[in-house]
């Protein structure tokens, strides 16, 4: 073969390799969890709510899936919020509690996080909003992980809530500087250094991973005047109008991934932390209990999802799934197999976004160390679900498809069930006992909290 039609040959050779692994790189997804703090599954249009307006979280719905039953991992803010970081239930992964104050629990560097993973095969990511996974003392020091030692780039965070309010807070932190007092409210402040992110700081070549983290609507609310008056004097107008702040931060993110051209590959997620709190105003939709529980009201929390391409528009999926899930479904978009070398309790939400059932190997379960003492620990299998008291020796049971509300105990009718539930309950117990940090909470174990004596 001459050596002209040998050179043009090993050029299309090239060409023909090369340009499909460029194409696969591009076609890496994006990733957004867009998470609020405290709002419940009746706290929008989208789930029901009669006055509360949320048209950006309902265009999110109409153009992606609307679950019916999804769940937070504790019915409190930083047990969930590692979850959703590590696929771990919150006593694996060692945050078992709330962080505030001078505990000594803290997600550990220890911990895989997605964040992490994702980074190693190059994605750029960023953390902005509330942060909640050390304590007080614990935040932007060197002696102790922060956003960036659980891979991000680039965060500007919070400790815990925004202070003195959602209005000018003082108490953002970027990169490990105090920023200072921000002029504006909390989640659209947040959401603004999203879009700035999107924009002017990331590698524009690479795919990326955004967390936004609002502070809304936890205490002590603040409201723009225009939201709230948007409820025409209403007793709970302030609240209302939070929720509507929140879901103006939701469109700001949406609208800066349109002007980036990346919306359409795109995972993004929204969901609540945990469930409301009912003196504030929210609502939980007509489900049992709120905020710390762990029947209903506390832990199914609104979840939206839209994939362009992948997910169907205005789909409904009443498929139970839970804020664990998210790192095992982000691994499995960007193509990472799940570590091997511990539990992960999660499992991808690929088919539930289908409306297919997912198949679990741990069950779903639930354990808040603040929580009423009648309902400390659930679990969830199927239809069923068990809830129980602190001293692991009282038992309800509920068919929870049928019975959402949780007004029919059925323990004492069903006992075979009852002791079903109660053994597998046990085994993910003890499980889980064995492999988590638990001496952090053993110096709890004896403490009373609600009322009655804990027994962790």
């Amino acid at each position: 073969m001459p050596n002209t039609q040998l050179f043009f040959c090993r050029m299309l050779f090239c060409l023909v390799v090369v340009i499909p692994q460029a194409e696969a790189e591009r076609a890496k997804p994006n990733v957004v969890v867009f998470l609020a703090d405290d709002m419940g599954w009746g706290d929008s249009a989208t789930y029901g709510h009669p006055l509360i307006k949320t048209p950006n979280l309902d265009k999110l719905a109409s153009q992606g899936v609307k679950f019916t039953q999804c769940y937070s991992a504790c019915g409190v803010c930083s047990p969930s919020r590692s979850a959703i970081l590590t696929g771990r239930t919150p006593y694996r992964n060692g945050v078992y509690r709330h962080l505030s104050g001078l505990h000594e629990a803290h997600l550990r560097s220890s911990e895989i996080t997605y964040p992490k993973l994702l980074k190693s095969i190059g994605y750029e990511t960023c953390h902005v909003g509330k942060w909640h996974l050390n304590s007080i003392p614990q935040f932007n020091t060197s002696e102790y992980p922060q956003p960036s030692d659980h891979g991000y780039d680039h965060w500007m965070a919070s400790h815990n809530n925004a202070e003195p309010s959602h209005k000018n807070p003082i108490n953002f932190v970027r990169n490990g500087e105090p920023v200072g007092e921000l002029k504006g409210f909390s989640a659209p402040l947040v959401a603004a250094e999203a879009a700035r992110w999107l924009s002017d700081v990331r590698d524009k070549s690479q795919p990326f991973v955004l967390s936004v983290w609002c502070h809304e609507p936890h205490a002590p609310i603040a409201t723009d005047p225009k939201f709230s008056m948007m409820y025409n004097g209403h007793k709970n107008s302030k609240y209302m109008g939070n929720i509507t702040q929140l879901d103006r931060a939701l469109g700001q993110v949406m609208l800066a991934l349109d002007e980036q051209g990346v919306a359409d590959n795109t995972l993004l997620i929204f969901t609540s932390d945990n469930g409301p709190v009912a003196k504030f105003g929210g609502t939980t939709g007509g489900l049992r209990g709120g905020k710390r529980s762990d029947h209903e009201g506390g832990i199914r929390v609104p979840g939206v999802a839209r994939w362009p391409g992948h997910i169907e528009p205005g789909s409904v999926s009443d498929v139970p799934v839970i804020g664990t899930d998210i790192f095992a479904t982000v691994l499995d978009i960007a193509g990472i197999p799940l570590p091997s070398d511990r539990t992960i309790d999660g499992v991808s939400m690929l088919p539930a976004f289908k409306g297919k059932p997912v198949k679990r190997k741990v069950p779903l379960f639930w354990r808040t160390h603040v929580s009423p003492p009648g309902d400390r620990v659930a679990l969830r299998v199927g239809d069923w679900k068990l809830v129980g008291d602190e001293t692991l020796t009282k038992f309800q049971l509920y068919e929870i498809q049928k019975d959402w509300k949780e007004e029919h105990d059925l323990a004492a009718m069903m006992p075979e069930k009852t002791e079903e539930m109660k053994q597998q309950l046990f085994s993910v117990w003890k499980q889980i006992e064995t492999e988590g940090p638990n001496e952090w909470w053993e110096s709890e174990r004896q403490k009373p909290v609600g009322g009655g004596k804990v027994n962790y």
